[in-house]
């Protein structure tokens, strides 16, 4: 099979990024003719009103990317086209560009884009779903995105367009989620329910499981932003009164204002690592007794769940969308109450204190990723949901 895989990449890295680099593996190892197309938002320059302007004019129909699209399905025969991601630069135009050219279309869905201009439902500490039932513009009035009603609405232009245009519901074949819960989201938000077909992340390479030991600290990896619940790990934190080392591990907006609060609240049981390569970030996590990953926003299907997994090692998480569905309370991790810094401390308190239940359910995670999170579970679904957007492709244009 040859199929051209389509990526707009972040500024900052995350897992979108990872997940479209192993999926290119995964397809290159397995013998497909992998081609890519990519563009990266480092490339955007805000330095004046006029690239600005067209940087939103880009970001609902990009002609470019449109046309780039076009000269590469015209000069070979691609038998399907994936995209992980098009914003900002490649823009949803690319789909009818696709059909066009008659080449099915699968798109993964990595975040909550298509239902809210942030992407994250999560608004002022909490998990929001306005913009599901009263319309994307409602975000701008919040300024959602980047903290700006401007770029908000930039963002809420392009989903109403589209949506005018049918593109979300005419020009894809087959939509990936990456969670039954992210699957019933998107049903809600109004994606064709027949085309949506659930394949969770996988890891790969194996990162191998940790050793016999039970860990010496707990462990956060990921982005630094407020949707991650990170107030609510500090503050849990403070409760416990230093007894739990916790070594955090990543970059992102709170990095700064987090190391103040910990020097100024004299918790010097955390640590900070920055942004670590992968190996090192995974080497961190088998090191833990536990992962932490208290977001107060709708996950979609966190990496840093499934590497720990990989690695051996249980998670405490919020008990919240996804997450719940993931993290099996009491059998590969503990649930807390979203928000609830006593209840997660509560959580940390037993979790340290019982390092024999926590190597059990980290055992009982490792057989989870075993099952479920491998790249050679995931082939033989990502082949199946090939060939039914192949198929859908073909009978809509019988």
């Amino acid at each position: 099979m040859k199929i051209l895989l389509v990526h707009n990449r972040y500024q900052q890295p995350g897992g979108e990024d990872v997940v479209f680099e192993q999926e290119r593996q995964l397809l290159e190892n397995a013998g497909h003719r992998v081609a890519t197309y990519c563009r990266n938002n480092s490339e955007i320059d805000d330095s004046s009103l006029v690239k600005r302007l067209q940087l939103v004019k880009n970001t609902v129909a990009n002609p470019q990317s449109r046309d780039e699209i076009l000269q590469l399905l015209g000069k070979e025969n691609f038998d399907l086209v994936h995209v992980h991601n098009t914003f900002m630069l490649i823009s949803p135009v690319i789909y009818s560009a696709c059909q066009q050219a008659g080449v099915p279309v699968v798109q993964t869905l990595h975040n909550y884009r298509l239902l809210c201009p942030a992407a994250t439902f999560y608004r002022q500490g909490h998990a929001c779903e306005e913009c599901t039932q009263h319309g994307v513009w409602r975000g701008v009035q919040y300024g959602c995105y980047r903290d700006s009603r401007a770029a908000t609405a930039a963002v809420a232009l392009m989903l109403t367009v589209h949506r005018r245009r049918h593109t979300w519901t005419d020009c894809v074949d087959t939509y990936v989620a990456l969670s039954k819960f992210a699957r019933s989201k998107f049903v809600d938000g109004g994606l064709p329910a027949d085309r949506i077909r659930v394949k969770p992340n996988f890891v790969q390479p194996d990162p191998g499981q940790r050793g016999n030991g039970s860990g010496t600290y707990a462990a956060y990896v990921g982005r630094l932003s407020p949707e991650k619940g990170l107030a609510t790990m500090l503050s849990a934190w403070k409760l416990l009164g230093n007894r739990v080392p916790l070594v955090v591990v990543g970059d992102g907006p709170m990095y700064v204002g987090l190391q103040k609060q910990v020097r100024e609240q004299g918790l010097t049981s955390i640590s900070f690592r920055g942004r670590l390569p992968r190996a090192e970030a995974q080497a961190v996590v088998k090191d833990a007794r536990f992962l932490i990953l208290p977001s107060a926003c709708h996950e979609n299907f966190p990496m840093g769940m499934a590497e720990s997994f990989a690695c051996g090692v249980p998670v405490i998480c919020s008990r919240l969308g996804a997450l719940e569905e993931l993290v099996d309370d009491g059998r590969t991790g503990l649930h807390f109450t979203v928000g609830s810094a006593e209840d997660l401390a509560a959580k940390v308190d037993w979790a340290w204190a019982n390092p024999d239940r926590m190597r059990e359910m980290g055992a009982q995670a490792r057989r989870e990723y075993e099952t479920r999170y491998t790249a050679e579970r995931n082939y033989p679904l990502l082949m199946d949901i090939y060939a039914g957007a192949i198929a859908h492709q073909r009978g809509a244009h019988a």
